[in-house]
């Protein structure tokens, strides 16, 4: 049996939406269980926000993990995390997409572009950062491309920095484009709840 594409996944899954705050928040909940929550601009439709949970093994609920957007506050997080917080100086990697683009951002790196590199490991199926003075080491992988079974294309890749942070930007293959349009149109026919009482929670 065929596995099912990307995008299949997606409209099977059980969907809820909600507008506030000027965006539209979706919650997907797949047939294995996993969520999925996003959100998107109202005006633009650009994605600000994507995150995972599933169940862990007692078979209760997991913390969401972060694949798009602002990393989760450590101050919002459990006790301990309150007792050991991270510097403020250490660098602060997110990902920040545009319509066109995959877009990463790391803060707190104050050395000068030349001092980076970026690469493709296409064996590997991810972006290795490197610094010739050994002071940042970084590999992350896109999952966009690995749930639609594309290839990393090193010409795609780009980087640049400015104000202490580095932004490497990857642009979107057009199968993921016409994907992404696909969906959007998708996602406004559902009924959107104008209040917390549209979001569906998982017990």
């Amino acid at each position: 049996m065929a596995v099912p594409s990307w995008l299949e996944r997606l409209r099977a899954a059980g969907k809820t939406a909600l507008v506030q705050d000027g965006k539209r928040k979706i919650h997907y909940l797949f047939e294995d269980g996993k969520e999925m929550a996003e959100e998107y601009d109202i005006k633009t439709g650009q994605l600000i926000s994507r995150k995972w949970r599933e169940k862990n093994a007692l078979g209760g609920t997991g913390k969401w993990q972060v694949e798009v957007g602002e990393p989760t506050s450590p101050l919002l997080g459990a006790l301990e995390s309150e007792l050991i917080t991270e510097s403020s100086s250490n660098p602060i990697f997110m990902r920040k997409d545009t319509l066109s683009s995959f877009q990463w951002r790391i803060r707190n790196l104050p050395y000068p572009k030349e001092v980076y590199s970026v690469s493709v490991e296409e064996e590997q199926r991810c972006c290795v950062i490197r610094t010739t003075n050994k002071k940042y080491y970084k590999k992350f992988s896109i999952p966009d491309l690995d749930r639609y079974h594309l290839p990393l294309d090193a010409a795609a890749l780009s980087f640049t920095h400015a104000n202490n942070t580095l932004i490497i930007t990857y642009q979107k293959p057009k199968e993921i484009l016409a994907a992404e349009e696909q969906l959007q149109k998708e996602l406004k026919k559902i009924k959107a709840a104008n209040s917390g009482d549209g979001d569906c929670k998982t017990q």
